[in-house]
């Protein structure tokens, strides 16, 4: 059994993507602890007014977890509000960004995985 609290692990504080302002994120997992496609878990902090830099993404895909908060998830150039309790998925090749439009810290958890190759035998 593996078990990591996020509240005790090391983090960063920076922009992330390019984005605006100072956000923490803290690595959970990454890509050495799973067997599986997974490549990382992280707990991120996005505070008021901050942001998350659009870009893109190659063959993974990407779940965002809005734990707390609300802003504005821009995927592929749409805009869609996200509260407490959304779950975003960001499917391979797609460019997304997230803006915390609230005067509260998003707090977030993000999944990432490669795309399944599928063999034939």
């Amino acid at each position: 059994m593996i078990i990591r609290n996020f509240n005790s692990l090391p983090s960063t504080t920076g922009p992330i993507h390019d984005g605006a302002g100072e956000a923490r994120n803290v690595p959970v997992f990454t890509t050495e602890d799973f067997d599986t496609a997974l490549q990382f878990v992280n707990y991120t902090e996005l505070p008021p007014k901050a942001t998350i830099g659009i870009h893109p993404h190659g063959e993974d895909e990407e779940m965002y977890v809005v734990l707390e908060g609300e802003g504005i998830m821009i995927v592929n150039g749409q805009r869609k509000k996200v509260v407490a309790g959304d779950l975003v998925l960001n499917k391979p090749f797609w460019s997304h960004g997230l803006e915390n439009t609230s005067d509260v810290t998003m707090r977030l958890l993000v999944f990432a995985a490669k795309k399944a190759k599928i063999e034939h035998g």
